[in-house]
């Protein structure tokens, strides 16, 4: 009889339309193998679990509500075997100051920050001087909690104020020092290293449109052409942080390569699994059908991760 696998999509995150392309081409590659159903995580999730009664769910949501702890924990209460990473490291991992935080006492490098609150009044005066002598222009405004480079602005100080405006909605956000540098990506499966990928943006940097548009024509380089040893290098940089925020399953790691140092920017507990993602591409350059992801994804799947 067939394993029930129950696709997780969707969702209420700024990447619900990603979070749809990722959940069709699981469906579509384990539809033969397995008896797969794709479900959106609406008022009515547990009255469709308990009534489907998957063996398996493979979440495929991305972001806040999918990727943060929120449905692990329904997942966990209900007992229903999933994929990915657990309550705490997806709540930890999602949150960039904590996941941060754990990279410096774990020595790994990351770019230098500061909070900023929207509801503590500073001077624009103060905060442009705070910048220069803690981070210097450009730098990487940001919310805390989201995915797929969303709301994600380099600014310079001309256009700082500007890009901060439309941060506004959000209570508080990071302003991060910007690394110049080349786009390295690094894959986890497991306790395995998949590999790594380098990007080459046609636009400003690798932000959604970059990921998710094939139009944008984002350049993807396979095998990075760097040495072995710092190959070796950001890959066990990359495990090193997986397991230092205590992750299961697959993940990627994206780092900026600068005067020959790695940052590491932050680490995905749910990549995407969609025609242009890129932890599909580094499983096929290494001989691992989408297909057998898919199924080492669901096979990995537990509870309690």
């Amino acid at each position: 009889m067939k394993k029930k696998i129950l696709i997780l999509a969707g969702g209420f995150s700024k990447e619900r339309e990603i979070s749809l392309k990722t959940a069709k081409g699981v469906f579509n590659a384990i539809k033969k193998k397995y008896y797969a159903k794709i479900c959106e995580p609406d008022g009515n999730l547990i009255k469709n679990l308990r009534s489907f009664r998957p063996d398996v769910v493979f979440n495929a949501l991305h972001g806040r509500y999918g990727e943060d702890g929120y449905i692990q924990s329904i997942l966990e209460s209900e007992k229903i075997k999933y994929t990915h990473s657990g309550v705490l490291s997806s709540s930890i991992a999602i949150d960039k100051e904590i996941s941060k935080n754990i990279f410096i006492k774990n020595n790994i490098l990351t770019p230098k920050y500061f909070k900023f609150k929207f509801n503590k009044f500073i001077k624009k005066s103060i905060l442009i001087k705070k910048i220069k002598s803690k981070l210097s222009f450009p730098v990487v405004i940001k919310p805390f909690n989201e995915g797929s480079s969303v709301e994600v602005y380099i600014s310079s100080k001309n256009d700082f104020f500007k890009n901060l405006n439309k941060l506004s909605p959000y209570k508080e956000i990071m302003i991060e020092k910007y690394i110049p540098g080349r786009e390295i990506q690094v894959a986890i499966m497991g306790k395995k290293k998949l590999g790594a990928i380098e990007l080459v943006p046609k636009r400003k940097f690798y932000d959604y449109q970059a990921k998710y548009n094939a139009k944008s024509k984002t350049k993807h380089i396979i095998p990075v052409k760097i040495n072995k040893k710092m190959l070796k290098k950001v890959q066990n940089i990359a495990l090193k942080a997986h397991n230092a925020i205590g992750c299961k399953g697959v993940t990627r790691s994206d780092f900026k390569f600068y005067k020959n140092k790695f940052y590491l920017l932050e680490i995905n507990t749910q990549p995407g699994m969609t025609s242009l993602s890129l932890v599909p591409e580094i499983a096929r350059f290494n001989n691992i059908s989408f297909l057998n992801l898919i199924d080492w994804i669901i096979k990995d799947a537990s509870l309690h991760r």
